[in-house]
């Protein structure tokens, strides 16, 4: 993992919620647990739409007994 030192303004109340929010101590370790949330919120996002590309066609329907109560 590459570091680097970005002086930039932070909305204090915002990074105390953060903190409150990931359960850490320092600006710093905030700062990287919240860019580390958003990116991994982002894989997530994207794995879900691959599962609803997937569900759309039909690629789920041999595990469900009674399809027609399941689809749109």
């Amino acid at each position: 993992m590459t570091m680097v030192k970005t002086p930039i303004e932070i909305d204090q109340e915002a990074l105390e919620s953060a903190a409150e929010v990931l359960g850490t101590k320092t600006k710093k370790d905030t700062v990287n647990a919240a860019l580390r949330e958003v990116s991994q919120r982002l894989v997530r996002q994207r794995a879900l739409a691959r599962l609803a590309e997937m569900a759309d066609r039909g690629d789920f329907d041999e595990f469900i007994g009674n399809k027609a109560a399941y689809r749109r």
